[in-house]
C-alpha cells in the first residue's frame, strides 16, 4: 500500500510499505482523511519517534475493512475515529490514572505505523463509532480536539475567567472554541500571522491582536494558555497571568526551548504554571462534542491534499499557512 513515510531526519516520502494484518484484538481502518500536526514536525526533526523510519500520522478516521478474530465491537463497514494512545496499563502512572504519563508511552503515528497511509492499524479498544451525520473526512479532527478537552481539564477553569490564548493555529482555536462553552467572561487572542488571527476574529472573540501589550487587560488574565510552544510567546504569557492566575503550556515546544520564571512571583501572587501532555478520558468526550458541533470542520480544515503531497504538505505546514491540513490517501 502507499504510504508516507519519514525516512530519516529532514525527510519525508511517499513510498509502498505492506498492508497490515491485524491481531486477534485489532482492526485496520481504511483511512478517509490524516490531519497533520506539530508532533509530526517534530518527528521530522528527530524528536518524539524512538526510531525512524516510520509511518507518521497520529489523527485519522476512516473505516473499519478488517477485523481481528476476537474483535465484536465493531464489525467491517463501520465507520470510526482513532485514539493513538497506546499505554501498558502496568507501570505506577498508568495504575493512579495518569495514561498520558505511562512509562512505557508510545503511540499510532508516532511509535508504530500511523494513519497517513491507505490503511492503519489500530486496537479495538481505541476505535470509537461515528455517527451517521458525522463525515468521516472530517473526524480527523476528534484526536486533536481530544487534546484540547484535557487541556481544559488541567485547567479546572472557573465560571467568568478572562482567557488569553497565544495563537491561533488549530489548537488555539480549538482552546478558544472551548473557552466560549465553558463559561469564560472574555477570550483574547494573540498571533502574527494575520491570516489566522482573521480566523479567530471570525470564530468570536473579545479581542486579538499581534502584540499582546495592544490589548487592555493591565491586571492580567485569570487563564493563560500558549498554543505555539515558541519561547517568546511563552515568556510573555508567564508574566502576563493575573493574580491567583493559571498558565497552561498546551503548544509542544523543541526540546531546547527555554524560558525564565520569577519564583516569587510566583510564590507571592500564588500562581499556578501546568502542562498538558495529549490525551486522557478525553477521547470519547471530544468524539461527541465533535458530533453536536463544537466544531465547523469547513472552518478549522483548510487544505484537503491528496497522500502524493505529504512531503508538501508538511512543508506548508511548518511555514505556517493554512489552518489543518489534512492529507487524503
Amino acid at each position: 500500500m502507499k504510504a508516507a513515510v519519514i525516512e530519516s531526519v529532514g525527510k519525508a516520502v511517499v513510498a509502498e510499505v505492506p498492508d497490515p494484518t491485524p491481531g486477534p484484538r485489532q482492526v485496520v481502518v481504511e483511512v478517509a482523511a490524516c490531519g497533520l500536526c506539530g508532533t509530526d514536525l517534530h518527528i521530522l526533526q528527530g524528536e518524539f519517534a524512538p526510531e525512524l523510519p516510520i509511518v507518521p500520522g497520529h489523527e485519522f478516521a476512516g473505516e473499519v475493512v478488517g477485523v481481528g478474530t476476537r474483535v465484536t465491537e465493531v464489525s467491517v463497514g463501520d465507520r470510526v475515529a482513532v485514539d493513538p494512545s497506546l499505554y501498558c496499563h502496568e507501570c505506577r502512572y498508568c495504575r493512579t490514572g495518569h495514561n498520558n504519563l505511562c512509562e512505557r508511552w508510545a503511540a499510532i503515528g508516532v511509535t508504530t505505523p500511523g494513519g497517513a497511509a491507505r490503511y492503519a492499524l489500530a486496537p479495538v479498544a481505541n476505535c470509537v463509532k461515528l455517527p451517521d451525520h458525522v463525515r468521516t473526512e472530517d473526524a480527523a479532527l476528534v484526536e486533536p480536539l481530544s487534546c484540547a478537552v484535557r487541556g481544559y481539564d488541567v485547567l479546572r477553569s472557573r465560571l467568568g475567567a478572562h482567557v488569553l490564548i497565544y495563537g491561533s493555529g488549530t489548537m488555539g482555536l480549538m482552546m478558544l472554541e472551548l473557552a466560549k462553552r465553558t463559561g469564560a467572561a472574555s477570550v483574547d487572542v494573540v498571533d502574527v500571522n494575520p491570516a489566522r488571527l482573521e480566523t479567530a476574529r471570525r470564530l468570536g472573540v473579545s479581542a486579538a491582536a499581534a502584540n499582546p501589550g495592544e490589548l487592555d487587560r493591565p491586571q492580567g488574565w485569570d487563564l493563560v494558555v500558549d498554543a505555539t510552544g515558541n519561547a517568546a510567546a511563552i515568556q510573555d504569557g508567564l508574566d502576563r497571568v493575573a493574580k491567583a492566575g493559571t498558565f497552561l503550556q498546551f503548544g509542544v515546544a523543541d526540546y531546547a526551548t527555554r524560558v525564565t520564571i520569577d519564583p516569587y512571583r510566583i510564590y507571592n501572587q500564588e500562581i499556578t504554571i501546568t502542562g498538558s501532555m495529549a490525551v486522557l478520558h478525553s477521547f470519547e468526550r471530544a468524539a461527541e462534542l465533535f458530533a453536536n458541533g463544537v466544531l465547523d470542520p469547513e472552518i478549522f480544515i483548510s487544505d484537503r491534499l491528496p497522500l502524493d503531497q505529504y512531503p508538501q504538505a508538511l512543508e506548508q505546514f511548518a511555514s505556517g499557512i493554512g489552518r489543518k491540513i489534512v492529507v487524503v490517501p
